[in-house]
C-alpha cells in the first residue's frame, strides 16, 4: 500500500512561485503514473498534470500549460509540481495521486496541501 504526502503549499502573491512535493512511503513509485489534481472552494476536483512512470511523457490541463511543470525522482520516491506565474485562480487544495500503469483510475491519494494566491 502506497501512502502519499504532499508538502510545499502556502500563501503567495500573484506572479510568484511554489514547488509542491509528493513523497511516497510504503512502496516505490517507479512503476506508477503520478498525477496532480486540485479542488477550489465550491468546485469539483480537476486534473492538473500527470507524468508517466519514467518521466518521458507529461500532460497538463490547458490553464497551467507553460506555467506548471510536473517531474519525478523515482529513487527518492517523490513527485513534484513546480508552479510559476501563479494566478489567484490557481488557489485550491492540491492533491497528489498515483496509479499503476495497468489501471485507469488513480488508486492512491494524498491528503492535499493548500495553495493560496493573493492578488
Amino acid at each position: 500500500q502506497v501512502q502519499l504526502v504532499e508538502s510545499g503549499g502556502g500563501l503567495v502573491q500573484a506572479g510568484g512561485s511554489l514547488k509542491l512535493s509528493c513523497a511516497a512511503s510504503g512502496g516505490g513509485i517507479s512503476s506508477l503514473r503520478m498525477g496532480w489534481f486540485r479542488q477550489a472552494p465550491g468546485k469539483e476536483r480537476e486534473f492538473v498534470a500527470t507524468i508517466s512512470w519514467d518521466g518521458g511523457s507529461t500532460t497538463y490541463v490547458d490553464s497551467v500549460k507553460g506555467r506548471f511543470t510536473i517531474s519525478r525522482d523515482n529513487p527518492k520516491k517523490t513527485a513534484y509540481l513546480q508552479m510559476n506565474s501563479l494566478k489567484p485562480e490557481d488557489t485550491a487544495v492540491y492533491y497528489c495521486a498515483a496509479r499503476p500503469r495497468s489501471d485507469v483510475s488513480y488508486k492512491y491519494w494524498g491528503q492535499g496541501t493548500q495553495v493560496t494566491v493573493s492578488s
